[in-house]
C-alpha cells in the first residue's frame, strides 16, 4: 500500500516561499508520474502544479508556474519537494500531492481526469496574502 504524507504550507504575505514536502512509502510503480496539484475554494476540480515522470525524470509545469516553483525529489528519502517563489494571492489553494498513471508530465498537470489518479496526500492549506 502506498502512502503520501505532506508537510509544509502555510500563511505567508505576497511574493514569500514555501516549500511543500510529500513522504511516501510503499511500492511507487516508476512508471507513472508523482506530483502537485491544488484546490481552490469554488472549484470542484484540482489543477495540476507540476508534476515528475518517475520512469525518466522529466518535469512539467503548469503555465502559471511561470518559473516560480520548483519541484524535486530527493530518492534517499523518499520525499517529493515542491519549493514556491514569489507567492501570489491566486496561489491560495489546497495543495495535494498525487501519483497518476501518465505518457508524461505534461498528461498528468494537464489532463482533467483520465489518465486515472492513482494515491493522493492529506491535502496542505496554501494561504497567501497580499
Amino acid at each position: 500500500q502506498v502512502h503520501l504524507v505532506q508537510s509544509g504550507g502555510g500563511s505567508v504575505q505576497a511574493g514569500g516561499s514555501l516549500r511543500l514536502s510529500c513522504a511516501y512509502s510503499g511500492p511507487i510503480d516508476r512508471r507513472h508520474c508523482m506530483g502537485w496539484w491544488r484546490q481552490t475554494p469554488g472549484k470542484t476540480e484540482r489543477e495540476g502544479v507540476a508534476a515528475i515522470d518517475l520512469s525518466n525524470d522529466t518535469i512539467a509545469y503548469a503555465d502559471f508556474v511561470e518559473g516560480r516553483f520548483t519541484l524535486s525529489e530527493d530518492n534517499g528519502k523518499n520525499t517529493l519537494y515542491l519549493q514556491m517563489n514569489d507567492l501570489k494571492p491566486e496561489d491560495t489553494a489546497m495543495y495535494y500531492c498525487a501519483t497518476r498513471m501518465c505518457p508524461s508530465a505534461k498528461v498528468a498537470i494537464t489532463a482533467p481526469t483520465f489518465p486515472e489518479f492513482g494515491y493522493w496526500g492529506q491535502g496542505t492549506q496554501v494561504t497567501v496574502s497580499s
